[in-house]
């Protein structure tokens, strides 16, 4: 059964070779001033930087540069993201790079003309943005967060240990972004990896919450499988363009709210990895992937019979002659050995967490969950399986 729902995403989406070639269009609705958002080398050394200022140079614009966007962006970034399109008159923030650079950046505009303490009013008491924000566009060159057609944005507040994300309204999403699988193929295939852990967990977080049998899970599903299937092509061959476009729309289509549409959702476990990437700056994805395999097994029995679906459809188990827990626990397993193909870390100790920082994890993680409700002592059981 699907809930009434109202449903709307203003970000519109070119995607292909030559997306890229819609740019100049695009900066024609926005005035002279850019603020260019990117992470650290990598998109001068692809070359990707340079197609960017050529575009932007030809369309006349006035650009201010703000680089070294971290993979956990941070609070002070965004702060001096947001002095900058202050002092700049700043008329559009152009993001290169991956979801990160694009999170920092819908901060930046929140920021940018807040009155107040950003952290406060957003990322804790998550009050609406309804003064003046600036565009943001995006050049996408890494798939996972689904940022480039969402209001997503999470942030590390490295003062006070925490790593937050908040979800604007759609006066926050992108105005626009270009997706070019090519742009992707220089990612390390490490972090290739984690963008599809981080994907796949995306999927998950709104898969498991709710036995409803709606339209939303058979898309989950679907998008599920052409990832599982499009992952393994990748890590054999990280430039198969039909593998790498699969990848990078899955990413989309994951997180652009279409997939939770009268879904509950989960999210404990993305909850407890922020403070995982607080503590360690690990990668994103594969704090997903170390967390969810202990986050399910100590779950799957509050919601057993959706377990069992995601076995039989997603991992294609022959749960005949299971019984409802084996045939979950079994499910689970297959996601564990999936985590192993993609070569993705199975421990906390490997992103580089001491036990001493178990209880300082499980004490300031945001509590939640979908089956189960978890308290500090589950988060810190769970840390400790995973440990």
């Amino acid at each position: 059964m699907l809930f009434d729902f109202t449903y709307y995403n203003p970000t519109k989406i070119y995607f292909g070779k030559n997306s890229l070639d819609n740019l100049s269009g695009e900066l024609a609705n926005y005035g002279k001033n850019v603020l260019l958002v990117y992470g650290k080398a990598s998109v001068k050394k692809n070359g990707i930087y340079d197609k960017v200022m050529t575009v932007l140079e030809s369309a006349g614009k006035n650009v201010t540069e703000l680089s070294g966007i971290k993979s956990n962006p941070t609070y002070t970034q965004m702060l001096e993201g947001a002095r900058l399109v202050r002092e700049n008159d700043i008329d559009l923030i152009l993001a290169v790079g991956g979801g990160s650079v694009i999170d920092c950046s819908k901060g930046i505009s929140a920021a940018a003309y807040c009155e107040g303490d950003p952290w406060e009013k957003y990322w804790i008491n998550e009050e609406p943005v309804t003064h003046k924000v600036v565009p943001v566009g995006s050049v996408l060159t890494m798939a996972g967060t689904g940022s480039e057609m969402n209001g997503g944005s999470v942030i590390t507040n490295e003062e006070k240990m925490l790593k937050k994300g908040r979800v604007f309204g759609t006066n926050l999403y992108p105005k626009f972004s270009v997706l070019n699988p090519e742009f992707t193929y220089t990612v390390p295939k490490y972090q290739m990896a984690s963008g599809i852990f981080d994907i796949f967990s995306h999927l998950m977080e709104q898969y498991f919450s709710g036995e409803d049998d709606n339209t939303s899970d058979y898309l989950i599903e679907g998008v599920m499988e052409s990832l599982v299937n499009s992952a393994r092509t990748a890590m054999k061959d990280p430039q198969n363009y039909e593998a790498r476009s699969n990848i990078m729309w899955c990413a989309t289509v994951a997180l652009n709210t279409i997939t939770g549409v009268s879904k509950s959702q989960d999210w404990e476990v993305h909850m407890i990895e922020h403070q995982v990437g607080a503590y360690t700056d690990c990668a994103h994805g594969a704090g997903l992937a170390v967390v969810s395999v202990p986050y399910y097994k100590y779950i799957y029995k509050y919601g057993l019979d959706r377990f069992v679906r995601f076995a039989k459809k997603i991992w294609e188990v022959d749960i005949s002659s299971m019984s409802k827990e084996d045939a979950a626990l079994a499910g689970i397993d297959a996601l564990a050995e999936f985590i192993k193909e993609i070569e993705l870390p199975s421990t906390l100790r490997e992103l580089g967490t001491t036990e001493e920082m178990l209880p300082k994890i499980a004490n300031s993680t945001a509590l939640g969950g979908g089956y189960k409700q978890l308290s500090v002592k589950d988060v810190l059981e769970i840390l400790k399986t995973a440990y």
